[in-house]
């Protein structure tokens, strides 16, 4: 197998799975099977503690890797499973490689399919937005983060079509899935109490004006100077100028 295949390969195994667990692993991991399951697994956590924190570690990582469904319970099952601080700190950084993993092999895959940078094709419509797009990557990037409207699973692939630099990707996707991290594993810290009243969590708090409402202002204040660069009314950074050049 060639060089070209391969590549070609990953980016089909990875759409491949990614169906596969939407299609089968939906009901699996749920809040429901894990009312139904919770007696089962804090027993398991408290007889093997740090086992359970490496197990669940990379359930999170490849659940994220492979675009799996579950993301939310996981990151409540984080909660439950080990408190607010630790809890936190398993579902960011869990989620936080994997969606690197997920960014590399994207970006791997898709390589020989980039948009041709020939100056043959600057006026090409989608070449501009693409461009607009790397010039203004940390600041869509955070966006994409902090609003939780787009998929985490798109989130984590868009930029790897449009060529975001590596760096920038880990950085705002960590900082970025903080403030949501915090809403869904303090939610999993009281998920016992919510399942004793045969009720389920409601993961729709996130979406309430009290928490939407100052991450849609922090996105708003990120989206200022890229408008005032769109107008020229905000020099541009030498990486913008050098871009336009090319």
């Amino acid at each position: 197998m060639n060089k070209l295949d391969f590549r070609k390969t990953v980016v089909i195994l990875l759409f491949i799975i990614a169906a596969f667990g939407l299609s089968f692993f939906s009901e699996l991991i749920s809040f429901e099977a894990l009312k139904e399951n919770r007696s089962d697994i804090s027993g398991f956590r408290d007889e093997n503690f740090i086992l359970s924190i490496i197990l669940f570690w990379l359930f999170y990582f490849f659940l994220v890797v492979f675009s799996l469904p579950g993301a939310a319970v996981a990151s409540v099952s984080g909660g439950f499973l080990f408190g607010l601080n630790l809890g936190l700190l398993l579902n960011v950084t869990a989620a936080s490689v994997g969606a690197t993993v997920l960014f590399i092999l994207v970006r791997y895959g898709l390589k020989s399919f980039k948009y041709n940078q020939s100056n043959d094709f600057d006026n090409n419509f989608a070449v501009k937005i693409k461009n607009g797009l790397i010039q203004n990557q940390v600041s869509i990037m955070l966006i994409l983060r902090l609003v939780p409207l787009v998929p985490f699973f798109l989130a984590n692939i868009l930029p790897a079509l449009v060529s975001v630099r590596l760096l920038n990707f880990i950085w705002t996707t960590v900082i970025g899935i903080i403030p949501g991290g915090i809403v869904f594993t303090w939610i999993g810290v009281g998920v016992g109490e919510v399942f004793d009243r045969n009720e389920y969590p409601n993961i729709e708090l996130l979406f309430t004006p009290f928490i939407l409402g100052p991450l849609l202002g922090l996105a708003v204040l990120i989206l200022i100077p890229m408008i005032l660069r769109h107008f020229r009314l905000l020099p541009r950074t030498i990486t913008e100028q050098k871009n336009e050049k090319y």
